[in-house]
């Protein structure tokens, strides 16, 4: 019994002793629970490190347990962090921008116009032109499409253009 409280964790021969033994098995442990994602060489370095620090209130004994609680919980810490920092990323995607609040007023609107004139628009116009303009569809493709002919296709694209221009002051398309 007496010899049993001589003997600390912190003698080398003792520490060497538990890392040859318990090394591989806190490795194997990490991984099977968690994945290579969670690194578990370095965790499991790391929790041989904070048992070498704390060698004087940790007995041979309970080193074990110690050892695996240490290490898991280093990985759920991590764990944790990581969904920290994703939520925040979510947060905070854009809370700023560089234009000014009467730029994005008027893009607002532009863009409200831009759809109530598409919506009164004929439907073949709107097709053909949100198919050549929004989806960068050939005009053979929607011709195809439509069942129509390549010009007709080319009216229509024109008209809903020259619509668009008429209606919307500034509205300008390449």
């Amino acid at each position: 019994m007496k010899k049993e409280l001589e003997t600390t964790v912190c003698e080398e021969r003792i520490f060497e002793s538990l890392y040859r033994k318990l090394s591989k098995s806190i490795h194997d442990f990490l991984y099977y629970k968690y994945g290579s994602t969670c690194n578990p060489n370095d965790t499991t370095q790391e929790a041989f490190l904070k048992l070498w620090n704390n060698c004087n209130t940790v007995s041979p004994a309970k080193a074990k347990s110690f050892l695996f609680t240490v290490a898991n919980n280093m990985v759920l810490n991590q764990l944790k962090h990581e969904k920290v920092k994703l939520n925040y990323q979510k947060a905070n995607t854009k809370t700023h921008t560089h234009e000014s609040p009467e730029f994005i007023m008027q893009e607002a609107e532009f863009l409200q116009k831009y759809n109530a004139i598409l919506e009164d628009m004929k439907e073949e116009y709107r097709v053909a032109f949100l198919l050549s303009k929004a989806e960068n569809k050939k005009q053979k493709e929607i011709a195809a499409m439509l069942g129509v002919t390549v010009k007709v296709v080319e009216y229509r694209v024109h008209r809903a253009f020259m619509i668009l221009k008429e209606q919307l002051e500034g509205f300008n398309l390449k």
